[in-house]
């Protein structure tokens, strides 16, 4: 596949992952892009593209539409490409027209492996997912992941126009390179960007480092965990040695009763 003059989704996530001079190589006509015929994981996630949008469609009663529909674009002076799996329409309005009575999302398919997370596959591909999102003029996209051969997981990533300009400013550094023809030197650590900010299924992370009130309660639940652990099974235990035929059992620490209704309760003996 010819992969010179433009950027893809899946180069913004190689970017993104540091792998500048490999890319960079190929988008320069210096060595061909990789062939990917032969490897089980893309091949894989290929053939199994159908049964995972069919599976999506299924579980969020969607109709799909516009299948490996491709679009591209000049975004601040670079060429940009993209091929989206599918595309749905959600209603927005009463208007007469179609574009305005349907919201535009993008559907993802996506095979990993059994041992990968949901929250794991976003982070990884939301480069991808924001370009095309970006590409498609569309609301958001849904990623529909298969994991190994018995789970499948969705979720949907709402459109951030802060990420994709902090993305796409690394981008044009990097095509900086390409359209000058000079090698880069010292990109091959992965730049990370804030996705706190990023709508996944409607709802945002939140770091509360500095929230004084927060980290207090964190802490004391550090640090009273394995204390609170120790207490549930010294409490179950304590119970468990009461015969059915007690009604009370103590010692100079604690007393233990047993109401009318049958349950046990535990109280400290006062000195």
């Amino acid at each position: 596949m010819e992969r010179k003059g433009f950027i893809g989704g899946s180069d913004c996530v190689k970017i993104m992952q540091g792998n500048w001079l490999e890319l960079w190589q190929v988008k320069t006509g210096r060595v061909e892009p990789d062939d990917l015929s032969r490897n089980i994981a893309v091949q894989m996630g290929v053939h199994t593209e159908n049964f995972n949008l069919d599976w999506f469609a299924h579980e969020y009663s969607y109709d799909l539409h516009n299948k490996q529909l491709s679009e591209e674009d000049n975004i601040n002076g670079i060429p940009a490409k993209g091929t989206f799996d599918a595309m749905v329409y959600t209603e927005s309005s009463n208007s007469t027209s179609f574009q305005q009575q349907h919201d535009a999302h993008i559907v993802e398919a996506k095979h990993t492996n059994a041992y990968n997370t949901l929250d794991k596959v976003i982070e990884y591909y939301m480069p991808q997912v924001q370009l095309y999102i970006k590409l498609a003029n569309a609301d958001g996209a849904y990623l529909s992941v298969i994991f190994g051969n018995n789970k499948w997981e969705s979720a949907y990533v709402s459109r951030n126009k802060e990420y994709f300009d902090s993305m796409w400013a690394v981008v044009s550094d990097f095509w900086g390179y390409v359209h000058r023809d000079e090698e880069p030197v010292g990109n091959d650590q992965p730049i990370q960007l804030g996705t706190d900010k990023i709508a996944v299924d409607n709802m945002v992370k939140r770091d509360a480092t500095t929230d004084n009130q927060f980290m207090d309660a964190a802490i004391t639940y550090c640090e009273t965990e394995a204390a609170a652990k120790d207490f549930d099974s010294a409490k179950k235990q304590i119970k468990d040695m009461v015969g059915d035929n007690e009604r009370e059992v103590y010692c100079d620490q604690l007393t233990i009763k047993r109401d009318k209704r049958g349950a046990l309760r535990i109280t400290r003996r006062t000195t």
